[in-house]
């Protein structure tokens, strides 16, 4: 087989998360395949300095990479929006992409390949916090916040650190299967790969904190209280509020409905059920508010982009904890 040529793009103030992580991947692919050649480039000489402290010493200077590149991948990090005002980094970026059979980036990696014209038209993603960034920067660009990583076409994206990672297992999925990936996931102590369209951040972090002490003490209240009567008008009355006036002031201190809330909510308490144990979707549905499990699993598709069965089976742990059928 012939060896494929991944090569990471660094600057100084890069992320090092964002190249340890997928290097790992394709360092273990390597190992196992003999068919995995790893290259570092930068565009000047010399150590890189991370946005930690640590420097990488680059194999080669963006001048000096010969010969076919199979995938070409962008770190992220603080210093990203000074690399993309190089305009020899960028051109390179923009000729090496073009012979490369992938092209992929890693977090805020992102702004590099739009600066390169390398997401005009396509669908995209980064880390959440700098999305609307990112969109408005780039509107040719299709951003969405949502997945840990995107696929269009030959161009793959990702969001924050530790998603570089899963990114990368699905790369050399695509090249050397799903066993070989799922052993390095294994060996890099990751419980499984996660699918690319499974939500990149927790929906309980995605909602502000309320300023209003009794908007505030009903939503801690919600995340205890999930098989209960969560209606707005119960909801209301724990706060001693008129529904509409309770509606209205939660929506402008959370940022989302009271019932967007409460379904966030019982789907974010449904995943620990579904990663550690063995109980049946009905007693998830049950325990967390959905009444049935038709009802979990429309709000758990809805939001999560994946079904409860998937979920499970892409993150149930090694000797799930029995539960109540």
């Amino acid at each position: 087989m012939p060896t494929r040529r991944v090569v990471f793009v660094v600057f100084p103030h890069f992320q090092i998360l964002d190249l340890a992580g997928p290097h790992e991947v394709f360092t273990a692919a390597g190992q196992r395949t003999g068919e995995v050649e790893i290259e570092v480039v930068a565009a000047e000489r010399g150590p890189v300095v991370a946005s930690s402290g640590l420097s990488v010493s680059p194999t080669l200077t963006a001048d000096q990479l010969q010969g076919p590149v199979d995938t070409v991948i962008a770190v992220g990090g603080r210093g990203v929006y000074r690399a993309r005002e190089d305009e020899r980094l960028v051109n390179w970026l923009r000729h090496t992409a073009q012979g490369a059979r992938r092209v992929a980036s890693v977090c805020s990696g992102a702004f590099l390949l739009a600066s390169a014209g390398l997401l005009d038209g396509r669908r995209a993603v980064t880390r959440w916090a700098s999305c609307d960034r990112l969109a408005a920067d780039h509107p040719e660009v299709a951003v969405d916040p949502r997945p840990i990583f995107v696929r269009d076409g030959h161009v793959w994206t990702s969001a924050g650190v530790t998603a570089g990672m899963d990114l990368a297992l699905a790369l050399v999925e695509q090249d050397h299967g799903a066993q070989l990936s799922r052993e390095i996931a294994r060996q890099l102590v990751m419980f499984v790969q996660r699918p690319g369209d499974q939500a990149q951040f927790s929906t309980q972090l995605a909602a502000q904190r309320p300023a209003r002490a009794p908007v505030r003490e009903v939503r801690e209240w919600i995340v205890d209280h999930l098989d209960e009567d969560l209606t707005v008008a119960a909801l209301a009355a724990r706060a001693g509020m008129s529904e509409r006036d309770f509606a209205r002031v939660f929506r402008e201190a959370v940022g989302r409905t009271p019932a967007g809330y409460v379904e966030t909510a019982r789907v974010e308490a449904a995943r620990r059920p579904l990663e550690t144990t063995d109980v049946t979707m009905e007693a998830i549905a049950r325990s967390c508010g959905f009444g049935t499990a038709e009802t979990f699993h429309r709000s758990f598709k809805r939001l999560l982009t994946v079904t409860p069965g998937a979920y499970r089976e892409r993150f149930a742990r090694p000797g799930a904890l029995p539960g109540p059928r």
